[in-house]
């Protein structure tokens, strides 16, 4: 029997496989008007296809808890009632299929207010340009060149958006969600105040790793109130900013230690899954890719920290994915790239491993 396509139980949830949906942002909501964040036809289909394809579990894209916390202005939103009925279109159809629908939380940080990534390569919309706004952040830092200077957060600020954060959830499962994900990963907001390369403040959010990690545990805190205790609430990790880990850069980022010693607060703090990734936090990072190159991450976290993980990063074919979770490096693998490549890619990888999988009765003769 093939390991990617065995059910995994994460509290009373059962996914029926272990080949999932990394989320992706698709740059196609409204952005602006009564329409703001709402997901459309576009985002239907995307999710809709991948459902049908026969993937296990679907993550949103990035989803901000509030206007300024999305990544461009034609990301998705959860922060209104117009919002939570468009999603509750998409998780009912998620659900017909027998894909878990999961949505990820998100609030950009220093890296908000920024083009569609086929607009000037995804770069920076200043404040004052048409759709830009002021991005906020742990410390007045920013990104990279061209990008605006955050507005550093007071701790009121933090407070309110942690409730943000907790307000989201709340929608996500009133709209049908069975798994909520918190995005700490890729530079954005929660990774920013772990990483002493982004957080410089000096009270009790920035410098020990206590305080590093204070604003990301309240965060999870505050979801894990509101979401059902039957149902998972998964972490997404950045598990290495790439600065430490090259012997020539002395910059003080994110460690792969960090990562294995904050999973076991996660665990502790009621996470069920790590969705392990690496990078992003800052544009000039030295990273060495390949095909899975970031599983060794979540390989390491499963064995040390005891918390269930999920792999990603270039693992584009059947028998890699299989070996993964054979090999007992994760729990499940997330694709993006080869999902988009191939939204029925769990169909043409049960039919390679010889594994059993439901497939819509309109694609029966297919089969």
């Amino acid at each position: 029997m093939s390991a990617l396509f065995e059910p995994l139980t994460l509290r009373s949830l059962t996914i029926p496989n272990r080949l999932w949906m990394a989320p992706m942002c698709q740059y196609s909501a409204d952005p602006e008007g009564p329409a703001q964040g709402v997901p459309g036809d576009w985002h239907f289909q995307h999710l809709a296809a991948r459902a049908a394809g026969g993937t296990g579990l679907i993550l949103t894209e990035a989803t901000a808890v509030s206007p300024e916390g999305r990544i461009s202005p034609y990301d998705l939103g959860l922060w209104n009632d117009a919002q939570t009925e468009a999603f509750r279109r998409i998780t009912a159809f998620l659900k017909a299929q027998g894909t878990v629908p999961g949505i990820q939380i998100a609030h950009a940080g220093r890296k908000a207010s920024t083009e569609r990534t086929w607009v000037d390569r995804g770069g920076p919309l200043l404040p004052g340009r048409r759709h830009g706004w002021e991005p906020v952040g742990p410390s007045p830092l920013p990104f990279g060149e061209g990008f605006a200077t955050p507005s550093a957060l007071s701790v009121e600020q933090i407070r309110e958006l942690v409730a943000r954060f907790g307000a989201t959830a709340r929608r996500a499962l009133d709209a049908g969600f069975e798994v909520a994900e918190i995005h700490g990963a890729h530079g954005y907001l929660i990774n920013q105040f772990l990483s002493p390369f982004t957080n410089r403040r000096t009270d009790e959010y920035g410098g020990s790793y206590e305080n590093r990690t204070r604003f990301a545990l309240e965060v999870v805190d505050a979801v894990r109130e509101v979401w059902s205790d039957e149902l998972p609430v998964f972490f997404r990790i950045s598990a290495t900013d790439w600065l430490t880990e090259d012997e020539s850069d002395d910059r003080e980022g994110w460690t792969a230690d960090d990562t294995v010693r904050f999973a076991r607060d996660l665990k502790e703090h009621g996470v069920d899954l790590l969705d392990t990734s690496t990078g992003g936090n800052t544009p000039d990072a030295k990273i060495t890719t390949g095909p899975g190159y970031q599983v060794p991450f979540a390989e390491r976290v499963k064995k040390e920290a005891g918390l269930a993980v999920g792999a990603v990063g270039l693992i584009t074919e059947a028998r890699q994915a299989e070996k993964i979770v054979a090999d007992g490096q994760a729990d499940a693998v997330l694709l993006g790239r080869e999902l988009l490549r191939t939204p029925s890619f769990a169909q043409h990888a049960a039919r390679e491993l010889g594994a059993e999988i439901r497939v819509p009765q309109q694609y029966h003769r297919a089969v």
